[in-house]
């Protein structure tokens, strides 16, 4: 009972929002709501909430202060000579924005955390998309490409579950995948040309002066910038980076502190500093609030069981006579999965009866989270509705959760599938 609860609550919620039946936060909230008064839980389900919102919250503060400082940023001017130099030298061709946003969000990507690799890389090359008249689905889908190859790595969160779970170090897990992790990067190159090509299509070559010109969407006044502040600016922004990643203090308190310096030093007058603060107040209430929603989404799953149920269930219609081809059913899988379980509910509740399955049937359990890490909440993290950062993509992008799912699943899907054919002929997985 509690497993079909489970599996109606997403499905419903997946439906509502990919068809705009309802917002995301809506849903968010009440679909859950709805379910879990179904299941009895009516009475529980005040506290299941509250614990939900209390572990999301150091994210959805945490996301609150990076939208205002990096779009302080943007008002500052800080990006406007990274965009010239873009502008110059993609020649106003979309399909070469295209592929420089993949490119560059693999390197941002390598340090592992998917919440700073697109408020950097969102930040830095949105004013660009815009200055061009780009689609920003391409952007917000080329970066979640690019971002969920890159989380296979032993440092991003979903590997080092499968580690954690399954009692291995890298040098098993992750190093026999590296082969299919550089096809996968190999294809997030070839999709997002294709991509671009076809953004080419829509919009041609745009000519456009060298020089950058002021737009209203991308500062809101000329006014705003601070171009004598410019390298205070970067060196803050660098420091901020170097802070986040080697976590000198917790991330919401670095953005907290670096956005009220950087505040006090470009704007000192108070009217100035509202000013700025009323200008960013919709993107940072359109992103957090989804986030504290999320953690309602999340908080009713797992208090309830539903989660847990939902894993049992689905190791258990596993047939013998499929027993042989169960890394490989694992791998396929693994990626549309990432909408319906977070990372913990999978790792450490799916992969450990699934790991245990594959013993019994004479299976190498290594290699079931070998096949669990080409996808779930690696290629699929940047689409489900269950992680924070997918709300930090979208928000910023200024895109539909739902338009942005439909938009890129089919070229996320598709490195999974890529990675996985070449796991099998690598031998980092078997049937």
């Amino acid at each position: 009972m509690l497993a079909i609860l489970g599996f109606l609550t997403v499905t419903i919620f997946l439906f509502l929002i990919m068809t705009k039946r309802l917002s995301v936060i809506v849903s968010l909230i009440l679909v859950p709501v709805v379910f879990a008064v179904i299941g009895g839980f009516g009475g529980e389900m005040g506290k299941m909430m509250l614990e939900g919102i209390q572990k999301v919250a150091p994210t959805g503060i945490m996301v609150a202060f990076a939208v205002l400082y990096f779009g302080l940023m943007i008002d500052t001017g800080l990006f406007d000579p990274l965009i010239t130099r873009m502008i110059r030298l993609v020649k106003g061709d979309p399909l070469k924005v295209t592929v420089g946003t993949a490119i560059i969000t693999m390197i941002v990507a390598l340090d592992g955390d998917g919440a700073s690799t697109f408020m950097i890389t969102i930040s830095a090359l949105l004013p660009l998309y815009k200055r061009l008249g780009m689609n920003r689905l391409v952007l917000s889908g080329v970066v979640c490409l690019g971002a969920g190859v890159m989380n296979i790595a032993p440092w991003g969160g979903p590997t080092a579950r499968a580690m954690t779970t399954l009692q291995a170090d890298a040098v098993q897990l992750f190093n026999p995948v590296i082969p299919a992790m550089l096809a996968g990067i190999v294809w997030v190159l070839v999709a997002s040309y294709l991509i671009g090509k076809k953004e080419r299509k829509r919009l041609g070559i745009i000519h456009i002066e060298h020089e950058y010109t002021e737009s209203a969407e991308i500062a809101a006044t000329a006014e705003a910038k601070r171009p004598n502040l410019f390298w205070f600016n970067l060196i803050l922004t660098i420091l901020l980076i170097a802070a986040l990643i080697t976590t000198v203090l917790p991330l919401p308190i670095l953005f907290m502190i670096a956005f009220a310096i950087a505040l006090l030093v470009n704007y000192p007058r108070p009217q100035d500093q509202q000013e700025r603060l009323l200008g960013h107040a919709k993107n940072v209430v359109m992103v957090s609030t989804m986030i504290f929603a999320a953690g309602i989404f999340t908080g009713i799953l797992t208090g309830t069981k539903m989660i847990d149920s939902m894993a049992a269930s689905m190791v258990s219609i596993i047939p013998d006579s499929l027993a042989g081809y169960l890394p490989l059913l694992v791998a396929i899988t693994s990626m549309p999965l990432s909408l319906v379980f977070t990372p913990d509910a999978y790792y450490f509740g799916v992969l450990p009866i699934i790991s245990q399955a594959a013993t019994n049937f004479g299976i190498d359990p290594i290699e079931v989270g070998r096949a669990a890490i080409l996808g779930q909440m690696t290629t699929g993290f940047p689409l489900s509705p269950l992680t924070a950062s997918t709300f930090i993509l979208v928000g910023m992008a200024g895109v539909d959760l739902g338009e942005h799912q439909r938009y890129i699943f089919k070229w996320a899907f598709g490195t999974t599938i890529v990675m996985t054919i070449v796991a099998l002929l690598t031998g980092a997985i078997s049937i």
